[in-house]
């Protein structure tokens, strides 16, 4: 086994460590307050290839492997977790499913744009679509309607918690076609917002990852061209399952690096407080936090890499990326409650970023599904 990363992978990490600290981290607490979306940053990733990442030099994309993405994902996450979710939904559910799924023509008029992340020089970026106000981790639920009118199907509906749904140009949306046949009635579309029919809600006022754009959409009989539709007729849940997989190995990478950025952040001002005559990394209690912080990050980081190696190896990661997406999520909330709490007084302000962090930490314990639907998917499968 090889824990050393390549040269191509060190490059790789460095280049979004610099991005995050040069680009991301000036505004950072600005754009947290003031739920701005950080269309600059995401612009200047697309620039350095970071948008489509894993996507083939044949259709726009960088080419690079999941473990590249990983340490991309978390260097930026360390910092600003709302351009990292950006990225995260436009390589690993977005680009990722259209490469794999979709048509020849599809590929070319849709995922070429979105893996270089611009468009006539404009932000160009997608949103994946499948949650809804009574189905959030249910996929088999939906009440989203396709209904077939031959050469086009009639969509109508509403879907919710959306990252990216005011930005993206492009859609993927879920909906059923054939209520009688359950999640074999499910199909997947692609849906451009400029459409008639297609309305962007008003943004969600969120605890954390508030220049992320969260919206709700609706559809009032959109027309979506039959060539449209990604894979046959009912290969809607199976595409959303898959790519779903890969989309748990993006967010265990985010909630990797707000980890690591608390934890960063707590081990650098423990060496600059004093207390007692002393720095209090000297004082045996910070050390015991800081040693659990260390060892919980590392842990977090080898389950990203190991389920990002399985996906490169065109291996089953389906358990790893559910085993990622657990252990990192509830790591980054333990490890930025404890870096609020070695902070004191100034782990509670703005200034310090740990609070932020805490804030944005929350919601990687909810959304590719929830901790409580990753352990069912990881019972299932080590009861088989």
């Amino acid at each position: 086994m090889q824990f050393q990363l390549t040269e191509e992978h060190l490059m790789i990490q460095k280049a979004a460590r610099d991005f995050a600290q040069n680009e991301c981290l000036p505004g950072v607490i600005e754009r947290d307050e003031h739920q701005k979306f950080p269309r600059e940053q995401i612009l200047k990733l697309a620039e350095l290839g970071f948008m489509g990442m894993m996507v083939s030099p044949d259709y726009g994309g960088a080419g690079m492997d999941t473990i590249s993405y990983v340490l991309a994902m978390e260097e930026i996450s360390k910092v600003d977790a709302s351009v990292s979710v950006s990225m995260s939904v436009n390589n690993s559910l977005v680009c990722w499913g259209l490469e794999k799924f979709g048509s020849e023509d599809q590929k070319q008029k849709y995922l070429v744009p979105l893996a270089q992340g611009r468009k006539n020089g404009e932000l160009h970026i997608g949103a994946f679509l499948l949650s809804e106000p009574e189905a959030g981790s249910d996929a088999t639920s939906q009440h989203t309607t396709a209904e077939d009118k031959g050469d086009y199907y009639l969509l109508n509906g509403t879907k919710n918690w959306i990252t990216n749904g005011s930005s993206a140009s492009i859609y993927l949306v879920m909906a059923q076609s054939d209520v009688s046949k359950g999640s074999k009635g499910i199909n997947v579309f692609i849906v451009e917002k400029n459409w008639p029919g297609v309305a962007v809600g008003a943004k969600e006022n969120k605890l954390g990852i508030r220049g992320s754009d969260t919206h709700s959409i609706s559809f009032s009989d959109v027309k979506v061209p039959k060539e449209n539709r990604i894979g046959g007729d009912g290969f809607g849940f199976t595409f959303a399952m898959k790519t779903l997989a890969g989309g748990r190995i993006g967010i265990a990478s985010q909630a990797l690096g707000i980890a690591s950025g608390a934890y960063e952040l707590a081990l650098k001002y423990s060496k600059e407080r004093k207390a007692f005559g002393k720095e209090i990394m000297h004082h045996q209690a910070i050390q015991f936090k800081l040693a659990d912080m260390a060892t919980k990050v590392e842990c977090a980081r080898l389950l990203c890499l190991k389920a990002a190696w399985e996906k490169d190896q065109h291996l089953d990661y389906t358990l790893s990326s559910s085993m990622a997406k657990v252990f990192s999520s509830e790591a980054a909330m333990w490890i930025t409650v404890e870096a609020v709490q070695v902070h004191g007084g100034y782990g509670y302000v703005k200034e310090y970023h740990v609070e932020r962090l805490m804030r944005d930490a929350k919601i990687t314990q909810i959304y590719e599904g929830t901790s409580e639907v990753q352990r069912i998917v990881i019972s299932r499968s080590i009861l088989k």
